[in-house]
């Protein structure tokens, strides 16, 4: 799909022709798109590439956009392959053209291409400018958002900011996709543990006049840029979105799905938001989504082996290595015989600046009158 950004300046997108999982990890149900971008000028720059899996669509598409004229530069903003494997091809289609990127990055292209790739690039860094002729970039460097060679640009004469994968979203190219729905899981599993440096970088385009941002996941933003710009504030600085609750479970044989849609329940009887993610059947990246999303959460797992159920093992892990925090937590636990869920849990808990909320519940095979009475207390305490 081609779109037309600005006068000189197009989009090149590709959506997923998979259902592979994103990077691996993330099921992208509604999909995924890529996205390259050219501006026309008295020279003509390409902005990224895309991912190997559309080669073809991407050359046919750039092709398109092209017509008779031969681009004078690629610019790399990211290395990351869905955005970085076809620099050979590019190079191979014009063998003329000169690659702008970081030094982190043509460092990483030798290693991707085991070659060296030093004699194809112009190096570029903060505050360095790529003179088009009417239209110009200047390069911010974006440390570790999501990589440590990270470039964006900004193009001062329309107002634009590459953003590489910030602002980015799963989704599919459809405008009618909720953005906030698409983008907010994409930040906190790919972008999440990275909030200051987020900071960093929203700091230093604070002062730009920025009417559009164009990223490479998803698509192009031209209206309410303040909304964009203020939730990846707030998701940045580890602050709660809305509040709420994020009900998060895993067990085996549904009692303790149980007791955690008690748990809702209760909560839903006193006027809470609340957000249920079964461990057992979504993803992980869904509850570190909603637990990022909400104020307080609760969670609720099965002893396993002596230990903890492995999905939320594997859930409050990510939330840890993610940098979690500035929450009240509850803890439920389940345990036939030598129940150790809790104490597992609240270890992992105890890594990330959380509130712990009152005392975890201890359910014996399945929920008791006594264990309802102890839930409704834990959520009275939200």
């Amino acid at each position: 799909m081609i779109a037309k950004v600005a006068d000189s300046i197009a989009m090149v997108t590709v959506e997923d022709p998979t259902d592979e999982p994103f990077e691996g990890r993330y099921p992208i149900p509604e999909g995924v798109t890529y996205n390259s971008y050219v501006i026309r000028d008295e020279k003509t720059a390409v902005l990224d590439t895309m991912d190997a899996k559309v080669t073809d669509l991407w050359k046919e598409e750039l092709l398109e956009v092209l017509g008779d004229t031969t681009p004078d530069y690629l610019v790399v903003h990211h290395m990351e392959p869905d955005h970085a494997a076809n620099i050979i091809t590019f190079l191979e289609m014009f063998p003329s053209a000169r690659i702008v990127t970081s030094a982190k990055a043509q460092k990483m292209m030798d290693q991707f291409f085991n070659r060296d790739m030093s004699s194809h690039c112009d190096i570029v860094s903060e505050g360095s400018v790529l003179e088009l002729g009417k239209h110009s970039l200047r390069f911010i460097e974006a440390p570790f958002v999501h990589w440590p060679e990270v470039l964006m640009s900004y193009e001062q004469s329309e107002g634009i900011l590459f953003s590489a994968d910030g602002f980015g979203r799963f989704g599919p190219a459809s405008r009618e996709f909720d953005w906030v729905e698409g983008a907010r899981r994409y930040y906190f599993n790919i972008v999440g543990k990275f909030g200051a440096n987020v900071q960093k970088v929203l700091k230093k385009v604070a002062d730009l006049d920025i009417r559009k941002i164009c990223p490479l996941h998803g698509p192009v933003l031209d209206s309410d840029l303040g909304k964009y710009v203020a939730l990846y504030d707030t998701w940045s600085s580890y602050r709660p979105e809305e509040d709420g609750i994020a009900v998060v479970h895993a067990g085996f044989y549904g009692n303790t799905a149980r007791a955690a849609e008690f748990a809702a329940e209760c909560l839903r009887e006193s006027g809470k938001k609340v957000d249920v993610v079964d461990l057992v059947h979504q993803d992980v990246s869904y509850a570190v989504e909603a637990a990022y999303r909400y104020s307080e959460m609760i969670v609720a797992a099965t002893t396993y082996e002596g230990g903890l159920n492995p999905a939320m093992e594997m859930f409050l892990r990510e939330l840890s290595a993610k940098k979690f925090q500035s929450r009240k937590v509850g803890v439920i636990e389940n345990g036939s015989f030598g129940p150790t869920a809790g104490k597992y849990m609240l270890a992992i808990l105890g890594e990330m600046s959380v509130e712990i909320v009152g005392e975890k519940v201890t359910i014996l095979s399945s929920m008791s009158e006594e264990n309802k009475a102890e839930i409704r207390n834990l959520c009275g305490m939200f």
